[in-house]
């Protein structure tokens, strides 16, 4: 039988749609992209570098809830708005992940992220 779970943690944003949070099939953990949502008060971080690290903080939450870490992340997707915000949001992104085996990575721009975020990132651990 194959590991497969939903994975719910109040350290980061309840989902805003129909999704989970984060769902494990095998030893894989597929968590949803997260905007710079406070867990706590509901409301998107001022910035693209503090959207940035909120969304990290939140992934990083709903990892730990499902046995995985930062440094069994595999890839990551990250969602711009603006292009031009690359090398703020990967200063940040960097100070997650080690120099030594980072994810892979690709970053796309979008039109526009729901609740008007800047920024959203999603992620795929080990676990």
């Amino acid at each position: 039988m194959v590991n497969e779970r939903v994975i719910r943690t109040n350290r980061a944003p309840r989902p805003v749609g129909a999704y989970s949070q984060a769902r494990i099939y095998g030893n894989l953990l597929f968590c949803s992209g997260q905007v710079g949502m406070d867990p706590v008060t509901g409301e998107l971080e001022r910035g693209v570098e503090a959207q940035a690290e909120r969304s990290l903080l939140n992934i990083k939450a709903i990892l730990e809830e499902g046995g995985a870490s930062m440094e069994s992340v595999i890839k990551c997707r990250i969602y711009l708005v603006n292009m031009d915000d690359f090398k703020r949001v990967d200063s940040v992104y960097s100070r997650f992940f080690s120099d030594k085996a980072p994810p892979a990575r690709v970053a796309v721009g979008v039109a526009s992220l729901p609740l008007g975020a800047e920024v959203e990132i999603e992620a795929i651990a080990s676990v």
